[in-house]
């Protein structure tokens, strides 16, 4: 996909190092960059007095933290001379994650730094929002603040299953454009409604006849967790991005025994493209 228009949630945390990193991304895509500034609103505990009034001055100090970091925002993009837009939502975190899905229905892709990935709450609502509600691929930057959406050196994260076919799709012109890209398999399934006769064999043929220099590489857990093997790999091999699938269980199932994506999202120091 051409990406034009990059939508970078940012919220109060480490918020310069996340909008630095987007405009970036923008400047290297030449792409529009439209960076929302999310808070999750307080939930009253009383409305008696004065509880109700601290929970009232704590709302207007955090939206004004909020509206502050869009002004900052909109200072940086134009000493970077791209296009933008900047908006700020404070809002109850089940509206907040509808209003971001709608948001990221306009966007090519979605950027999540390391500043907003640290609060789990808003980290959640917006991983839900993109991979569920919208369909929009996201884009993880790590904790150096570094990502590029032109990789030399790519790993994909496979495993047969829909989701992860996704996450191929979209990211098929990031792939095309490497110089190498490594289709992982870990503890492959031969049977035929899981990995097949010969796992991976399937999607590098499909990537290969798009021009993509890709290699299968199956590897073995051996007691491992699975985003273990994963990003221990990645690293070994020098990967500048890791291109997965999200949530391969049931949104519930994921979120009550976690996952790869769960355990990728909290801790994970390589660029991440992510699609369901």
């Amino acid at each position: 996909m051409t990406l034009k228009t990059l939508l970078a949630i940012v919220g109060a945390s480490d918020s310069g190092s996340d909008i630095r990193s987007a405009i970036e991304l923008a400047t290297e895509q030449e792409a529009h960059l439209s960076i929302l500034v999310v808070g999750a609103s307080l939930q009253p505990i009383s409305a008696d007095y004065p509880i109700a009034s601290a929970w009232i001055e704590q709302m207007e100090e955090e939206m004004n933290v909020l509206q502050l970091i869009g002004r900052q925002a909109e200072d940086l993009c134009q000493l970077s001379d791209i296009s933008f837009d900047v908006d700020c939502l404070y809002e109850d975190l089940f509206i907040l994650q509808k209003n971001i899905g709608m948001r990221a229905m306009y966007a090519d892709i979605v950027v999540v730094g390391q500043g907003l990935r640290g609060d789990t709450g808003l980290r959640r609502a917006v991983v839900a929002a993109t991979a569920f509600d919208s369909g929009t691929p996201l884009l993880l930057v790590p904790n150096s603040g570094s990502a590029s959406l032109k990789p030399k050196s790519v790993l994909v994260a496979w495993n047969s299953r829909p989701e992860a076919t996704h996450a191929v799709k979209a990211a098929l012109e990031v792939l095309m454009k490497a110089d190498a890209v490594q289709l992982v398999l870990v503890d492959p399934d031969i049977s035929y409604f899981k990995n097949g006769g010969e796992p991976g064999a399937d999607i590098a043929a499909f990537l290969a006849r798009h021009g993509v220099k890709v290699v299968v590489k199956q590897l073995a857990s051996s007691g491992r967790t699975t985003e273990d093997v994963l990003l221990r790999h990645a690293r070994e091999l020098g990967c500048d991005m890791i291109v997965m699938g999200a949530y391969g269980h049931s949104r519930l199932r994921e979120r009550i025994f976690g996952g790869v994506t769960a355990s990728v999202l909290e801790d994970c120091n390589l660029p991440v493209f992510m699609a369901r």
